[in-house]
């Protein structure tokens, strides 16, 4: 029997509609499958966060990262709580904090540091110098004007001037504030034994001070307020740079004035990181050796050890091409924040706490 033209083209068209159906359900399907993750916490992270996520949706389209920059403090609590399956943190957890949450890991996958920025009209190009006690005098208000002694003798040569300190901090939970007020309470025994160190701390009441969400806030208050200083994440360094603040020379254990590069965070590290125990919970602050950059951390990923079983397959996977220097450990990414690579023995410690996940 022959069919006509139009009987041929109709069982065709019929025919397409159907190619075209199972195509769009099977589409359905494979989104249906897709596993999602959120990851919310520290801002300093955000800036490789929002690099890794693009460049490993690529290798693995089944898995889809959400990231949020939120506060340490809340990667944290969000991670503990089952809202984010990945808590990014500045900040190892407490003692405390883990004997109530026994199934939450630390996991270092990164290396950072911290800079001190300042907003001085004349003197932003100038990198002051400052110390842990004089950082601890002003955040105190003993120190109120930037020609104060303790600053002048710290910076002879230079002019400063009589203007008042307008001290700018974190007023979200933060892992910045934490490894800060770490630096200040190891260089300084009076300020661990008054005010000491934390995500959140109760900063002493300074008149003008200024409080700022997230490392984006930090910023622009700094920017926007001459005469400022603050404390800001390395991996907003090139923002900084744009914006034409000052960075200063911090002194180390050693009493040398040093800057946050390689070679001085990589200083750091070589004098800690072998003290780094088997749950990588461990401050690098405050390194010895001459060339040690005094405020550098482990980067951490805060993550329940018991998932769903699909979740805990994607997150082991994500955090192994995370610590892969193949990977989201490579030169690329690194140099792009001002990020360390984790020595081969961290990487191993890490490894051996991602395959605790489970699901």
């Amino acid at each position: 029997m022959t069919m006509n033209t139009g009987t041929l083209r109709r069982k065709a068209s019929l025919a397409l509609a159907a190619t075209l159906a199972m195509a769009s359900m099977a589409v359905s399907h494979a989104a249906l499958a897709q596993t999602r993750l959120l990851e919310t916490g520290s801002s300093l992270l955000y800036p490789l966060f929002n690099l890794w996520v693009p460049a490993y949706a690529k290798s693995h389209p089944g898995v889809q990262i959400t990231t949020q920059s939120s506060g340490s403090g809340t990667g944290i609590a969000e991670a503990v709580s089952g809202i984010a399956q990945i808590g990014a943190s500045d900040a190892y957890m407490s003692d405390f904090q883990v004997r109530q949450h026994p199934g939450i890991l630390n996991i270092p996958l990164t290396i950072s540091s911290q800079m001190v920025n300042y907003n001085v009209p004349g003197l932003n190009r100038v990198h002051l110098k400052l110390s842990g006690p004089v950082l601890a005098a002003m955040y105190a208000g003993k120190v109120r004007y930037w020609n104060a002694p303790a600053i002048a003798r710290l910076n002879p040569g230079v002019r400063l001037p009589h203007e008042q300190i307008v001290l700018i901090h974190r007023t979200d939970g933060s892992g910045d504030t934490f490894i800060f007020s770490q630096y200040l309470s190891f260089s300084t025994p009076w300020w661990n034994n008054s005010v000491g160190y934390g995500t959140t701390i109760s900063w002493p009441a300074v008149e003008g001070s200024i409080g700022a969400e997230g490392n984006p806030g930090m910023v622009n208050a700094c920017k926007g307020t001459p005469y400022s200083v603050a404390y800001i994440g390395i991996s907003f360094k090139r923002i900084i740079e744009k914006k034409g603040l000052g960075e200063a020379m911090l002194r180390n254990r050693s009493g040398r004035f040093v800057l946050p590069n390689p070679r001085t965070i990589q200083a750091a590290v070589n004098a800690t990181a072998a003290h780094t125990p088997a749950d990588e919970r461990v401050s690098l602050i405050f390194a010895p050796g001459p060339w040690s950059y005094p405020i550098i951390n482990y980067e951490y990923a805060i993550v329940n050890a018991q998932q769903d079983a699909a979740v805990a397959q994607s997150v082991k996977e994500f955090f192994s091409w995370a610590l892969d220097p193949a990977g989201g450990n490579s030169p690329h990414f690194m140099n792009a924040v001002g990020f360390v690579s984790l020595p081969p023995a961290i990487v191993r410690l890490s490894r051996a706490q991602i395959a605790k996940i489970h699901g």
